[in-house]
């Protein structure tokens, strides 16, 4: 179960009754899409059908059965949720709000490049001054993933910026290879490994471009700085390694 506080209410008015239950938001959601297969009682704050959420009233058992068919609230919850309309308050909008416009930065930071700088990648403040610029709001009630594509389209204009993979070549030093591998080999896609006769180990990895930098700090921290690194453009740069 979610807490009161992370819980948002879903109504559902019919037959002359209401029925309103607490629900996590982004549940909600993926429950009215049809997109939900977890555990409804992971999801919820309380396992109960109100008729006055707020105040703790519960509605009549012959309401419950008139609308249902059934009293089980694990049964009537999703139906309820279905069927009727998610309410959140001001403030619960807010915090979503503000959850979620982390999410996109985020997310925006780790895939996206700046093409006029060799696909360097954008730091988080640089992502959040022009969504500002771009006066780009992020939906409390829609997923992050189906917001990113607009958000990409607004911030165009404001900078240049792409979504990327990169694929990086890393060679790691024999007194390293042991444990360094088993890190970086966990970072993104390992396109291809070879250890070397000197006891080193070359790894191939292709990860969102944004990410770099990230990659870099991973690689340097479990070598001490001695690994080598490489950007693999094409083929050749691979047969030249």
């Amino acid at each position: 179960m979610i807490s009161l506080e992370e819980a948002v209410t879903a109504r559902l008015e019919s037959h002359g009754a209401r029925f309103e239950v607490l629900v996590d938001p982004d549940a909600a959601l993926a429950i009215k899409r049809g997109e939900f297969d977890g555990d409804i009682e992971d999801v919820i704050a309380a396992e109960d059908v109100f008729e006055n959420a707020s105040r703790g009233d519960r509605p009549a058992e012959e309401d419950l059965e008139t609308v249902f068919e059934t009293t089980d609230p694990l049964e009537i919850i999703p139906q309820v949720i279905e069927r009727g309309e998610i309410q959140i308050t001001a403030e619960q909008r807010k915090e979503m709000q503000e959850q979620k416009h982390k999410q996109l930065v985020n997310r925006i930071t780790r895939n996206a490049v700046n093409p006029q700088m060799d696909n360097a990648p954008h730091p988080p403040e640089r992502i959040e001054n022009a969504l500002e610029e771009a006066g780009f709001t992020i939906d409390p009630m829609e997923p992050v993933g189906q917001q990113v594509d607009d958000a990409l389209e607004a911030l165009r204009p404001v900078i240049p910026i792409r979504f990327d993979e990169v694929t990086i070549a890393v060679q790691v030093p024999a007194d390293y290879a042991g444990s360094a591998q088993a890190r970086i080999r966990q970072f993104g896609d390992l396109e291809r490994e070879e250890w070397q006769n000197d006891g080193s180990w070359v790894g191939v990895m292709t990860f969102p471009a944004g990410m770099q930098n990230e990659f870099y700090d991973l690689v340097n921290e479990h070598t001490s700085g001695e690994a080598e690194t490489q950007i693999i453009k094409d083929e050749d740069d691979l047969k030249t390694r």
